[in-house]
């Protein structure tokens, strides 16, 4: 088959509808993850003894738990006990969970670097902690997070390939099925890495911008 008639007719074709579900997955886990990971940080920080211990046992388990083994207990084994989800919505829920835990951390950690003085401060004022945590003590923090939380921003755009584990026919599936049925691993699978490198670029260079535009002054180094 002649290479120019592959590539236009068969794989570029295979890899949009990849490509979508892969934007998919990634468009629904990214904002769920990140709220996630600010109420886990704030449970974690600022939470009453139960929330503390709930937060923390999030975190350890996703954490400790390889995400591919959560994607199988979503879709394979949460079934055992009347719990259905779709593949796509398993998949979701996963990346939902383990984009949360991480990005709780780097949450937590920013928090850390914020005084206490200024929470005293704020209190002081009458603020409620409430009032003072996300007024004053989130936007400083989320700020410091930026670098760490594109981090896992990136990996999310890396894990969507392990949805096809459990037959969500994303952008590596789209591949994986072109390359075994034509035989072209090489071509296929050097066409889906450059497009997660694109990816991966796009998203570095909107969280540059991002965190310069919204960088607490003083704190970064030209």
């Amino acid at each position: 088959m002649d290479q120019i008639v592959f590539f236009t007719d068969i794989l570029l074709p295979a890899l949009q509808k990849g490509l979508i579900i892969t934007l998919q997955l990634i468009l629904l886990a990214a904002p769920f993850g990140f709220v996630l990971g600010v109420g886990v940080a704030v449970g974690r920080q600022y939470g009453g003894p139960v929330t503390r211990v709930l937060c923390k046992v999030l975190v350890y388990f996703v954490k400790g738990c390889p995400l591919l083994l959560l994607l199988f207990i979503l879709y394979f084994g949460l079934p055992s006990i009347g719990i259905v989800f779709s593949a796509f919505t398993a998949s979701v829920i996963g990346f939902i969970l383990c984009n949360g835990a991480y990005n709780s951390e780097y949450i937590r950690g920013a928090m850390l670097s914020v005084k206490d003085g200024q929470m005293i401060a704020a209190q002081a004022l009458g603020m409620t902690r409430l009032q003072a945590v996300r007024t004053i003590v989130l936007p400083q923090a989320i700020r410091r997070a930026l670098p760490g939380l594109s981090n896992e921003w990136i990996y999310l755009i890396k894990y969507s390939s392990l949805a096809y584990m459990i037959t969500v026919i994303e952008l590596s599936g789209s591949g994986k099925l072109v390359a075994t049925k034509y035989f072209t691993y090489t071509e296929t699978f050097v066409a889906v890495g450059v497009v997660y490198l694109f990816l991966v670029t796009l998203t570095t260079l909107a969280v540059n911008a991002i965190e310069k535009k919204y960088a607490v002054p003083g704190m970064i180094r030209g």
